[in-house]
């Protein structure tokens, strides 16, 4: 059986792939809600066979009850959609992580990859950090190949990052495997917030629009962060605890890209914290 079934795709100019998925490295769900926005009312072109994906005892289909009766359901779905930009086309691969048959995804969004001819893959993403509010969102990036980013692209962390994957980059590193070249952008959240951080969107978007030389949408993302930056100062300047912690992020703002020991540090408290052992 076939994980993937491809409706009728337009003719793409210069096609590139940018991919988010909601869990793993989605803090505050910052990377899916920038794919949410920009594809939300795309043109799906591609759906895979979310029966063999999923756990349905993790990610249960929602069920809709109208007046005592049963009346629809909606189940979790991986999709990709078409969004047309100027100068470039954009697929959009989006949904929630799955549960199962990771290696076999990799491998069928590979030779989709290649059968539309992407010209390069894109990962959004989003990880807790030590990081303050009130300073800009910090990004880290990731490339398949030397020469890729951008020369203001901070690629990191150095050394070593041991952490547990997610699906997604399994699919990245099948992707770039087959020979399309492969980027990420990560957004660093502060550990304190818990969603949603459209700061956080915001960067994502504006790194990747930058990185492919085209002009995504942003929606209300600005004024969303604007809002949330209030919101969060109101409740600092209301615990003092929680205005010293601060204070000592802000202090730290200007050191260099994080260790690889510090981030995996932070992510398993992180997880900790989450119940997630």
């Amino acid at each position: 059986m076939s994980l993937v079934s491809v409706s009728s795709v337009p003719d793409l100019v210069a096609p590139a792939l940018l991919a988010a998925f909601d869990g793993w490295i989605d803090a505050a769900g910052a990377a899916s809600g920038a794919a949410q926005l920009l594809s939300a009312e795309a043109q799906v072109v591609a759906t895979f066979e979310d029966d063999v994906l999923f756990d349905y005892r993790s990610r249960r289909p929602v069920l809709d009850v109208i007046d005592g009766t049963l009346t629809r359901l909606t189940w979790p779905q991986i999709a990709v959609r078409h969004v047309p930009l100027d100068g470039r086309d954009l697929l959009v691969l989006s949904g929630p992580e799955p549960d199962f048959r990771w290696r076999e995804l990799g491998e069928a969004i590979a030779e989709l990859a290649v059968r539309l001819g992407i010209e390069e893959w894109v990962s959004l993403g989003a990880i807790p950090a030590a990081v303050a509010h009130t300073r800009p969102v910090p990004v880290l990036a990731t490339a398949s190949a030397p020469g890729l980013l951008k020369e203001q692209e901070q690629q990191g962390p150095a050394g070593l990052l041991r952490v547990p994957s997610a699906a997604l980059s399994v699919i990245e590193i099948a992707v770039s495997g087959s020979g399309v070249p492969a980027t990420g952008f990560y957004a660093q959240v502060p550990n304190y917030v818990a969603g949603p951080y459209a700061a956080a969107s915001l960067a994502l978007l504006e790194h990747a629009g930058r990185h492919l030389g085209v002009e995504l949408p942003l929606g209300s993302l600005a004024e969303d962060a604007v809002t949330q930056r209030a919101n969060l100062d109101t409740l600092v300047a209301e615990q003092p605890e929680a205005r010293e912690y601060l204070d000592r992020l802000e202090q730290m703002s200007g050191a260099d890209v994080p260790s690889g020991d510090e981030l995996a540090s932070e992510i398993e408290r992180f997880l900790r914290e989450q119940g997630g052992g």
